[in-house]
């Protein structure tokens, strides 16, 4: 998913720190901007790819496991796309200086949590009771 960007420092954030100091700030902005790179240009790679690619394949099963792909390719990209979209959230709330806040709760999340999910926007808590309800939520729908 996210790799580490700050290799030429090795900083890792810790708990011990202030919360969203600039050496955090920083640490999680590069994180973001790099997934945000790699998704932009796995995204150009697909549409590079779309354009060569010709479905014009005289066996049908040929025709069918080139569409098959593509399929997959383009709901892979517009998963991306979402991402990406959390990504650009992610980094205006970095400059509004309110970028690793539970939005239900306004609490800090957890460092770990934003570590494995930078695009988080809620405590880990919080988001369990998120779950909690879509489920009790869905199950009295039936």
């Amino acid at each position: 998913m996210v790799k580490n960007v700050n290799k030429k420092t090795k900083y890792e954030p810790t708990e011990k720190e202030e919360f969203m100091n600039p050496k955090q700030i920083d640490y999680f902005k590069a994180l973001l901007l790099s997934w945000k790179q790699d998704i932009l240009k796995e995204s150009s790679n697909t549409l590079d790819h779309l354009k060569e690619e010709s479905s014009n394949k005289p066996d049908n099963a040929d025709r069918a496991s080139i569409e098959s792909e593509r399929s997959l390719e383009l709901r892979t990209r517009d998963r991306e796309r979402k991402v990406l979209n959390k990504i650009n959230k992610a980094l205006r709330k970095i400059d509004e200086g309110t970028y690793g806040y539970c939005e239900e709760t306004n609490k800090p999340i957890s460092i770990a949590r934003l570590k494995a999910r930078p695009i988080a926007t809620l405590s880990l808590e919080a988001q369990e009771m998120h779950e909690k309800f879509e489920k009790i939520y869905k199950e009295k729908e039936y």
